[in-house]
């Protein structure tokens, strides 16, 4: 693994406000955590949805996602921990495993599934809404999966541990990157009494999410299972953490739209006519 000196900050981003996520359900009835909701779409532009899940009881998973349409965006699942089989209607098939990570891009639309392959033990992981923008709403669906081993990391001198799943980091490129939004996705692992800093562009939307432990930005404590989303200081070039305990957390950031965001369950595009029209298609059988 590489070992990387993080470069110094001059201002750090601070924590702009705390979320607390909602209990929820969703597929067939699997229970999740609904960090990023509808009311946050236009606060953190390009990024539509985000939501944690993790449970050791199988009846809050077992029955999985089965088949669902999207349009008009990404999604990112990042498995923290389990087994989970992604099939859609154009033809894509892939297996989500620890650490492994699954990039889709619904685009005119896609049918897909997400079933655990388990019928016991920890699933845990993330799934992120991004959305396209409007040139790219009506592109091609397209998948990729991504195993652990795929992922880029590094550690900077302090042990602190970083998985770069899209963007860039203190010089490491991720698994990812995307033009329009520039999306960054980092998983990071902070070992008790360590710091750890990255560039972030101004221009961009930012907020971790921490899943273990605590973290501090500034003066800020981010507790466990708490979204800190992070100011749009003008100074700031990017975000330093702390951590007086081991801790574990998502920092995301993207650049916004500044688009109109019309959203309908799985369709994400910019008017009503095209949400119409988006159900049109699937009731019609016209997606991919």
């Amino acid at each position: 693994m590489n070992i990387v000196i993080p470069s110094p900050l001059e201002h750090s981003r601070a924590v702009d406000r705390l979320i607390e996520g909602i209990p929820t359900s969703d597929g067939a009835g699997v229970k999740l955590t609904r960090v990023l909701t509808g009311k946050l779409q236009r606060r953190l532009d390009p990024f539509l949805m985000l939501d944690a899940f993790g449970s050791d009881n199988p009846d809050d998973y077992i029955a999985g996602f089965p088949d669902h349409p999207h349009r008009g965006f990404e999604t990112i699942t990042y498995m923290l921990a389990g087994r989970m089989r992604h099939r859609d209607s154009a033809g894509h098939e892939g297996l989500l495993e620890n650490g492994g990570m699954q990039w889709m891009i619904a685009g005119r639309g896609a049918i897909h599934s997400e079933i655990p392959e388990q019928e016991d033990g920890v699933m845990e992981g993330f799934q992120l809404w991004l959305n396209l923008p409007a040139s790219n709403k009506m592109a091609a669906p397209w998948y990729k999966d991504f195993s652990s081993a795929t992922i880029p990391e590094y550690t900077t001198p302090d042990g602190v541990k970083v998985r770069v799943i899209a963007g860039s980091s203190n010089g490491v490129s991720g698994a990812m990157t995307r033009e329009t939004t520039e999306p960054l996705y980092l998983d990071i692992h902070l070992p008790a009494g360590t710091e750890f800093s990255t560039a972030l562009p101004v221009t961009h939307n930012a907020f971790i999410y921490v899943y273990r432990g605590a973290v501090k930005v500034g003066e800020t404590q981010v507790e466990n299972q708490r979204m800190g989303i992070l100011d749009n200081a003008a100074e700031a070039d990017g975000v330093r953490l702390t951590a007086s305990q081991d801790a574990r957390l998502i920092l995301v950031a993207g650049k916004p739209l500044n688009e109109a965001i019309v959203q309908y369950g799985p369709f994400v595009m910019n008017t009503q006519d095209e949400i119409h029209q988006a159900l049109d298609d699937f009731r019609n059988g016209r997606f991919a």
